[in-house]
């Protein structure tokens, strides 16, 4: 990466690695890069950073040195006050610093960065929620608990590993989501704006797929179970109830002014026996 030097293509960490004309960089320093600003559309160089932009990137941070390793091209500044230290984006999360994915995408030094002022609930030796190993006393840069129900403690390693897509993130315990997201942004928690992996990785695709076929115990339709007509006697009526079971008009003994139907599993009495007829 010519931000951070540094080789590594771990995505949960740096992000996507992007490449062109001859330029390697880390999404996530990308982000980070205090003198970078995203002036392009989001199909135009990396993630809508322009590189003219990066390269000009480059040259400023060329003169910055990491206040961690000590090697120039730091381009990521904390935002305290008047603080000086500049920083790699990794060199930063290896020596404790904050940087948040969200807003203005700011960074802090491990002096400036947010920390949790809250009176946590403890009783006895806390253990982390999710990997069950002990836990610091109080709230820190390692040791993290749920603002909402405040009874919640864990690693930041472990709720960082633990992260879903963002609209199902949320405290394992309590089951919150608006403060506990809010909270764990803020700490510097990178969060993905994307789909739950389990959508993504079709777990659910069926219950997506609408029910396509006749299921009446003897289908007249010369096309078969499968034809579904705009109108007329091959029009196919699902449940309009549960839409888990269909019927042709003509099969189901429907009239053409039928526009709804409901199997009988579903139909209340006499309703249901009329327009099932003919279904198993």
């Amino acid at each position: 990466c010519a931000l951070c030097r540094r080789a590594d293509c771990d995505s949960e960490l740096f992000g996507q690695t992007c490449h062109q004309d001859g330029l390697c960089v880390h999404e996530n320093c990308l982000y980070h890069a205090s003198g970078l600003s995203q002036r392009g559309a989001d199909g135009e160089g990396f993630y809508g950073f322009l590189l003219p932009d990066i390269r000009q990137e480059l040259k400023r941070a060329a003169h910055k040195t990491c206040c961690i390793c000590r090697r120039r091209g730091a381009s990521v500044a904390c935002q305290g006050r008047r603080c000086p230290r500049n920083f790699h984006f990794p060199c930063g999360g290896e020596r404790g610093c904050v940087s948040q994915f969200f807003g203005e995408f700011k960074s802090f030094c491990w002096q400036h960065r947010p920390v949790q002022r809250l009176r946590a609930l403890r009783r006895g030796r806390s253990r982390c929620l999710i990997c069950q190993e002990p836990v610091a006393g109080r709230p820190r840069f390692g040791t993290l608990v749920c603002p909402a129900c405040r009874s919640a403690w864990f690693h930041r390693a472990c709720i960082q590993a633990l992260r879903s897509a963002l609209h199902h993130f949320r405290c394992p315990l309590c089951q919150d989501t608006d403060t506990f997201l809010a909270e764990m942004f803020r700490l510097g928690i990178q969060i993905p704006d994307r789909d739950a992996a389990w959508e993504l990785e079709g777990a659910f695709d069926d219950h997506y797929r609408r029910h396509s076929s006749c299921d009446a115990a003897r289908c007249l339709c010369p096309g078969g179970r499968q034809q579904a007509d705009d109108e007329g006697p091959w029009r196919l009526l699902l449940c309009n109830s549960c839409g888990s079971r269909g019927t042709h008009r003509e099969c189901g003994g429907l009239g053409e002014e039928a526009g709804s139907w409901e199997c009988g599993d579903c139909g209340g009495a006499g309703t249901g026996e009329e327009l099932h007829a003919g279904l198993n």
